[in-house]
């Protein structure tokens, strides 16, 4: 009596142990196949990245890039822009990866409500740059933050500070003194390497002379349509129509099945709250930026 017992409960346990094994395997084709779910994950896909909010980090999208360009599933890839920019580095650092993929794989850039300054910068490494008509874009400028000089406030209470340093330029920005129009001069001319920067790397992207791109660089925002007739973007269309020209140049016949990249950035309406809130930037010093504060339709 005690034998069949045992021998229930190991087939029992090893039903179990079989039901978990295929739940984790549907799980991991659930995660991979991503929203377009019920086809096969070795069949022929298009990727998606998504760049969402004040760009401000690399890394996860850096990583996602890379993924893709490996993947020999993902035949090509969808950039979906929904950002208003942000800092330099990171948006460089997207940049270069991004033309790195697009000696690889046919790379679709899909410019939504927003795409502007460091948004527009990232998606001028693509092929192909499909926008909607009122899509905000443009804004190829750079700007640092606002220095303010509260020396006046702080005479007014009684407070004074003395900054202690090793190196003429070190204090420069300071909020408690005036700037000086050499210091001035300084930070203009950086911000006008980084503005020269800009407009080589969209060159390159749009194939086009500097010397077309510079006029068009005065840091003024376009709409989609604007941006289309200045040869700024390419078609007029929206995210379905970026994919459908990925999927056609990757030789992807009938309908092409998507794969999201897992992405964790903050919503960008939550970072600029942070921005007008005086928060730090995450590189936790006064830096420049690519950015652009716009207009909505409501």
């Amino acid at each position: 009596m005690i034998v069949p017992q045992r021998r229930a409960v190991g087939r029992g346990l090893g039903i179990l142990g079989a039901f978990l094994l295929v739940f984790a395997v549907l799980a991991w084709l659930l995660t991979f196949t991503g929203e377009e779910g019920g086809s096969s994950p070795w069949a022929s896909a298009v990727g998606v990245i998504e760049v969402t909010g004040v760009i401000d980090d690399h890394e996860e999208i850096v990583t996602a890039i890379r993924r893709f360009a490996k993947s020999d599933q993902i035949r090509a890839v969808v950039l979906r822009v929904e950002s208003p920019g942000g800092a330099v580095t990171p948006s460089q650092e997207i940049h270069r990866e991004l033309l790195r993929l697009r000696e690889k794989k046919p790379l679709v850039a899909s410019l939504g409500e927003v795409a502007a300054s460091g948004g527009y910068y990232v998606a001028s490494a693509c092929t192909v740059i499909v926008a909607n008509p009122g899509t905000i874009t443009g804004s190829i400028g750079v700007v640092m933050g606002t220095l303010y000089n509260v020396q006046g406030l702080l005479d007014k209470l009684g407070i004074k500070g003395t900054v202690i340093k090793a190196g003429t330029y070190k204090d420069i920005g300071s909020s408690i003194r005036d700037m000086s129009a050499e210091e001035r001069k300084i930070l203009k001319d950086m911000l006008d390497d980084v503005h020269q920067q800009f407009i080589a790397a969209i060159a390159v992207g749009r194939k086009m002379d500097e010397a077309a791109v510079r006029p068009l660089a005065d840091g003024r925002v376009y709409s989609g349509e604007q941006a289309k007739r200045l040869g700024l973007v390419d078609q007029i269309g929206g995210l379905q129509d970026a994919v459908a020209i990925a999927a056609k140049e990757a030789g992807i016949s009938g309908e092409p099945r998507l794969v999201r990249a897992q992405t964790r950035q903050q919503s960008w309406w939550r970072q600029l709250t942070s921005q007008w809130l005086g928060a730090m930037s995450s590189n936790g010093a006064m830096g420049m930026r690519m950015f652009f504060l716009g207009p909505r339709l409501s």
